[in-house]
């Protein structure tokens, strides 16, 4: 049979179930096996392709020309072409540090080649704009339109509104390089993640909060002792579930890795997400889909506190005694204090009110002497399909096997119905904690969380005198002053094909390849991408080897002006179809 289309090149996710049931009627278990590995990957890319990503913050509708903005912001924006305004506003009536804004921004196809390359954000101050550091991620196609999340952090005054400018549409634009004091080393799921204030360890097994060192005075390291259950130990113990008749316990932290997950790495805030069902101690012996658990931890530059969130998700009907979605353990006897809240908002010190077990709004612990302190500030905490839930974790100073621990409980019910999903919002701080000011800052923390910047967008700041900044927006090479001109050296990666897809004849560029393009006097900075882990090695692209006629490095030199290229490799973000033209999604029979 002739393969001409792109759905005659593949498999869909019912051929190969029809085929993962005949295997398995057959009892051919590798075979099912390898069709379960394929049915992954089916999954993974309808993901790429179908998922929903929402609904833009910033959709198309708003997008405005350069050229309408005051002179002095249209000379600092040279080089960009398009822009939306958008404006946060306090509205609680406190003077706020820095905290995370994420928004979700369309851009229309034609208007925008690499949303990771030319989105950047202005902050209006005094009729000056200056850039802030942001960070794109999650960049999809989805008909006629790009889509991506926009990530950066935004403080202020009591009450004040705050007005940004997002500007797209710069053929010329680089990857931005913003300085902050957030560092990730590692690879996967394996990962150290630090800035000024702490750094946080997770499992190189299953990629849970291992360990974590606050960065004061003599730099306390938050570690659980022991050998766990059998597998290692960490300060997150969370999520797992006893089964019917505690029988056993089924836990995520018994994963020999991760069974699927993401990173987002980036200048403003690492993200880290984890999803799959609990194991038992005797896995594979048993290995109910019961619960499917989806936790995502993210870390931010300049800020003492990070989040975890996530679900627990009812995939059928089961019995579960005992649940557990938030746990942390900490030996050493660090601490001397019990920290905790309720639904009155007010940090209290000490052994809960037992009338308030099941209302907690916040638990930790804290050092009067050191002043080291580590507490959950629990955000959201709901459920759908299940009564209200128990919002549990009082704080113990000892407890055997552990040492300082808290554990929450939240099921009502044990009977847990299928669809049923508990959701759950927390953050992470470590502060250097007084008896006068800690409480305040904790409490005041909480609030600001739980009443975020209000977002507004579409009218632009006309009242504001707009003054001519001491610097443009654009870096060197950015607004049409590349001492080579950047869209000859894209024409001419043009000629680079991937050439072991025969007969496709499809570019570099086309297959979205090549994240960046800098030109520095007569060099050019090339970062490239391979398609997955299974072809490691650029060189193939870079000077040529196993039939590929058209290398990079000597298709630039051609180029009139250029003495040298220089390409790296990045796996940060991975490839994947979206990165693909339209002229390259012909070229592979693919549906638009």
């Amino acid at each position: 049979m002739s393969e001409t289309t792109y759905w005659e090149r593949t498999d869909t996710f019912e051929e190969k179930l029809r085929l993962l049931e005949a295997a398995w009627r057959k009892k051919d278990f590798r075979l099912a096996r390898s069709l379960t590995h394929s049915l992954r990957s089916t999954a993974i890319q309808a993901q790429m392709e179908e998922a929903s990503p929402g609904i833009p913050d910033l959709p198309v509708a708003l997008i405005e020309p350069v050229e309408a903005l005051p002179e002095p912001w249209r000379k600092w924006a040279r080089g960009w072409t398009y822009c939306r305004s958008l404006h946060l506003d306090d509205t609680v009536g406190l003077d706020r540090p820095p905290e995370p804004v994420e928004l979700l921004v369309a851009v229309p196809l034609e208007q925008a080649s690499s949303l990771a390359r030319e989105i950047r954000i202005a902050r209006v101050e005094e009729g000056l704009l200056r850039e802030i550091p942001c960070q794109v991620h999650g960049e999809v196609r989805r008909g006629t339109e790009r889509l991506c999340r926009v990530l950066f952090l935004a403080g202020g005054r009591n009450h004040e509104r705050q007005s940004f400018l997002l500007f797209h549409g710069n053929p010329d634009a680089e990857l931005p390089a913003y300085p902050t004091d957030l560092e990730t080393q590692g690879e996967g799921f394996a990962l150290d993640i630090e800035n000024d204030h702490y750094k946080a360890s997770l499992s190189r097994q299953m990629g849970q909060l291992e360990r974590m060192t606050i960065k004061r005075e003599h730099g306390l390291e938050l570690f659980a002792g022991g050998e766990g259950h059998g597998e290692p130990p960490g300060i997150d113990w969370a999520h797992d579930y006893a089964a019917s008749g505690h029988f056993q316990k089924l836990r995520t932290t018994l994963w020999e890795t991760c069974p699927d997950y993401e990173v987002v790495r980036g200048p403003v805030a690492t993200l880290v997400r984890r999803w799959g069902f609990p194991h038992s101690p005797v896995h594979p012996v048993f290995s109910p889909s019961r619960l499917h658990v989806d936790v995502e931890y993210r870390f931010y530059a300049g800020l003492p506190w990070f989040h975890k969130s996530g679900t627990m998700t009812a995939v059928r009907d089961f019995e579960a005694p005992a649940l557990r979605d938030d746990e942390w353990v900490f030996s050493g006897q660090s601490f001397t204090e019990i920290l905790w809240m309720g639904p009155d908002g007010k940090l209290k010190t000490g052994p809960v009110d037992p009338a308030l077990r099941e209302q907690l709004w916040a638990v930790g612990f804290a050092n009067s002497q050191s002043h080291d302190s580590f507490a959950a500030l629990f955000l959201e905490h709901a459920a759908d399909g299940m009564p209200e839930l128990k919002h549990t974790g009082s704080p113990t100073l000892f407890y055997r096997w552990h040492g300082h621990v808290w554990s929450r409980y939240p099921l009502p019910v044990k009977q847990v119905s299928a669809g049923a999903v508990l959701r759950q919002k927390n953050a992470y701080v470590a502060l250097d904690f007084t008896e006068e000011k800690g409480p305040r800052q904790l409490e005041e923390l909480r609030h600001l969380l739980v009443n975020p910047l209000s977002l507004s967008v579409g009218d632009f700041p006309h009242h504001v005198v707009a003054k001519a900044p001491p610097s443009q927006l654009a870096r060197p090479g950015e607004a049409g002053d590349s001492p080579i001109p950047k869209q000859a050296l894209w024409e001419a990666l043009r000629d680079c094909h991937d050439e072991q897809l025969y007969t496709a004849g499809v570019s570099v560029v086309d297959l979205g390849l090549v994240y960046d393009l800098r030109v520095r006097g007569g060099t050019v900075h090339l970062l490239m991408a391979m398609p997955h882990r299974g072809r490691p090695r650029l060189g193939y692209f870079t000077f040529g080897s196993g039939g590929n006629s058209q290398p990079v490095q000597q298709r630039l030199l051609k180029v009139p002006g250029v003495e040298k290229v220089l390409v790296e490799q990045t796996w940060e973000p991975g490839w994947n179809s979206n990165r693909l033209t339209g002229e390259g999604r012909r070229k592979l029979g693919m549906p638009d």
